[in-house]
């Protein structure tokens, strides 16, 4: 398979195909409708959680209006009459609790690593990941299917190094990464706490005290500072010095969140009084056409 051009999203999985596209077997990219128990789940999806709240409020809207967005499935291996879903979790889980008895579904053929690759980007692109769940489906990514990060990167319409910081994520210890799946933490303080020498117990002292992430960044420093002696602060303070006169700490923070946000890398220039300038780079229209997307507050 091509190791570019998902990134490009879904429509082209999920839409109609053109005659050059189908493929030969009879009912591989057609769309189609299957009993509801002829579905099951992949045990390899991205997403691990799924919030009870959010499937009952779907559920509401199919049973109203019908399932209006086939799943993408493939004929389950070795196992006669089951499709694996690819794409569309949710709307089955949401199906089932509607009652429906069969989904509209698009059946495709499609290998282990396609399957990972596209289950990522619906994700990404309809219900954000917790950080965690990105950077583990990265590294799935990159180990089950041999993607480096430009692959991962181009794949799912990321910049390279937002893929590299997300599977920085995965250094930290185990008690830590489970704070940020279960929302204790945010992305931004499991990144502070990335240079932190004892992680899980600042991680604890984080959420015990409700700190923010500037609060967490400072409460990293600290540590650091107390840990490197005068002379290592010393030396420490002048370089900070030299950078921040190009560029304060809260710009380059703010940086970081906007990138971390968006996937794509980001820079700003604030000229005082004259105001300044915002810089998204993308490299290619359909990370331009997200980044509006967001920008415009429409969903996917």
């Amino acid at each position: 398979m091509a190791k570019k051009g998902l990134g490009r999203g879904l429509d082209v999985l999920l839409g109609e195909s053109t005659p050059a596209q189908q493929d030969t077997h009879p009912m591989t990219g057609s769309q189609d409708k299957l009993p509801i128990e002829f579905i099951i789940p992949d045990p390899k999806q991205p997403r691990k959680t799924f919030s009870d709240e959010a499937i009952e409020e779907l559920a509401a809207s199919i049973s109203e209006k019908g399932l209006l967005q086939p799943i993408l499935v493939r004929p389950a291996q070795g196992q006669a009459e089951r499709y694996q879903i690819v794409a569309g979790e949710r709307r089955w889980r949401a199906a089932q609790k509607a009652r429906l008895h069969e989904v509209p579904v698009i059946i495709r053929s499609l290998s282990d690593a396609e399957t990972a690759e596209i289950a990522l980007i619906e994700n990404l692109q309809r219900v954000d990941l917790n950080p965690m769940e990105e950077a583990e489906a990265y590294a799935h990514l990159g180990d089950a299917h041999a993607r480096n990060q430009s692959e991962i990167a181009d794949a799912v319409g990321k910049s390279r190094s937002h893929v590299t910081n997300m599977l920085r994520l995965l250094k930290l210890p185990e008690p830590v990464r489970l704070m940020v799946r279960e929302g204790a933490l945010s992305m931004g303080h499991a990144r502070a706490l990335l240079s932190s020498v004892e992680p899980k117990g600042l991680a604890e002292r984080i959420v015990k005290k409700g700190l923010s992430v500037r609060e967490a960044e400072r409460l990293v420093k600290s540590e650091s500072m107390d840990l490197d002696g005068a002379k290592s602060v010393s030396s420490k303070g002048k370089k900070e010095s030299s950078t921040s006169s190009k560029k304060d700490a809260d710009t380059r923070a703010l940086e970081r969140d906007i990138a971390e946000a968006l996937g794509l890398d980001v820079n700003i220039e604030h000229r005082g009084k004259k105001g300044g300038c915002l810089t998204i780079d993308y490299r290619s229209l359909d990370q331009l056409d997200e980044v509006c997307r967001r920008l415009m507050n429409v969903s996917v």
